[in-house]
């Protein structure tokens, strides 16, 4: 077999880059583990960025999040007994997020590319890189699949990464000191924009997925499984956490999943190998708080998609050689972000009286100054998109 890009993972990152490459006239197959169903099932991620949110519905994948996403122009910060607003319509006007699950951009992906008749294959369990130098292929299921560019969009725990010699990576690395319990309960949100509440009880999130369905994450200790917790002590502590302010209650339902989600950050670079490319959570990682990791997803293959579309348009490997260079700048921004809203808000193990009093004087100016609320708005907004990382 051949093709032009073989792309390894159907994620997000994935279908994004294959059905963006499609739109150019250039071919990939697509090959993924997991089957359709888990894929398209599998709930993570929520918050579309503006950028994202541009990106697919001028790609032409974006009907649906249109019709049934919901457009936030603000988020919550509840500290010290009060809520706090960080309003993107006077901080960064015409830019807002939106509240899609990312399950459900993967279904809008994935029927788009069936029906434009890119080649994507599921259950595909043995996968391997052959070459990513001057023969780049991959095998698997006894079939070799010959191609000019692999892309890497396989995930942390992928095949992609683990191909480079380690020698040839660079690996920056933070683990935090604890989890997040992430909750799915068939109830009405309690609140119109994601609240983010910080106590020494430890930080919550209250988000949501629709109308009908809200979406919960407690910070728990990093060797928490979700069966040490019972429905009735997760309703417990998530109230305990969130009514801290006058004439809040927080709803309750059935509860249909829990799951933990370890937090850390992570960069490998470079993210080029010969033509070998590494996309998204392959590449990097990031701790949920600013709700980044899709975002970042997407960042990387706009960029990836422009260099092999200008790769086969005049053969050129300028933005294949730059590449890297350009998603890093991003990357390492979208990293400081992240790491700053997860220092900002969570209670840290072993924290003393001048760390805790340090943190509370941090919120507070956030809250204060409209110069730091609007950093935190044009950073969960989205950063905008640079020229190296336009779409032609």
């Amino acid at each position: 077999m051949r093709t032009r890009v073989a792309v390894i993972g159907a994620g997000p990152a994935g279908l994004l880059l294959a059905w963006l490459l499609q739109r150019r006239g250039i071919d990939a197959v697509v090959l993924e583990r997991r089957s359709r169903e888990y894929c398209e099932q599998r709930v993570r991620a929520g918050v579309l960025e503006q950028g994202t949110v541009d990106t697919l519905t001028e790609a032409g994948v974006g009907e649906r999040l249109t019709a049934e996403g919901r457009v936030h122009h603000g988020i919550e910060l509840r500290f010290g007994g009060a809520d706090h607003r960080i309003g993107f319509e006077t901080l960064v006007p015409g830019r807002g997020i939106t509240v899609y699950g990312q399950q459900e951009v993967v279904k809008d992906l994935i029927k788009a590319n069936l029906e434009a008749g890119v080649d994507l294959r599921f259950g595909v369990e043995d996968i391997a890189i052959g070459d990513f130098g001057d023969r780049p292929h991959l095998t698997f299921g006894g079939e070799r699949l010959d191609c000019d560019f692999i892309a890497g969009c396989d995930g942390f725990h992928g095949i992609s990464r683990q191909a480079v010699p380690a020698s040839a990576l660079q690996v920056f690395e933070r683990t935090y000191p604890f989890a997040w319990l992430g909750i799915l309960a068939d109830v009405h949100p309690s609140s119109p924009e994601l609240v983010y509440a910080a106590s020494e009880r430890g930080f919550s999130l209250h988000s949501m997925r629709s109308d009908t369905v809200s979406r919960f994450y407690l910070q728990v200790p990093p060797e928490t499984r979700p069966e040490d917790w019972t429905h009735e002590e997760i309703w417990a502590e998530l109230k305990a956490r969130h009514e801290t302010v006058p004439g809040f209650t927080l709803d309750t339902g059935p509860i249909t999943a829990v799951d933990v989600a370890s937090l850390r950050s992570f960069v490998a670079e470079p993210m080029r190998f010969g033509r070998l490319f590494l996309a998204g959570d392959a590449a990097h990682i990031v701790p949920p708080t600013g709700a980044k990791g899709l975002n970042l997803a997407v960042a990387d293959v706009r960029v990836l998609a422009r260099a092999i579309g200008a790769y086969y348009a005049d053969g050129s490997e300028d933005l294949l050689d730059r590449y890297t260079a350009t998603c890093l700048r991003r990357v390492w921004r979208v990293q400081h972000f992240s790491w700053w809203m997860t220092d900002l808000l969570h209670a840290f193990p072993g924290a003393g009286p001048y760390d805790r009093r340090l943190q509370r004087a941090g919120r507070e100016a956030v809250v204060a100054s409209r110069a730091q609320a609007t950093v935190l708005a044009e950073n969960y907004v989205g950063l905008p998109y640079t020229e190296d990382e336009a779409v032609d």
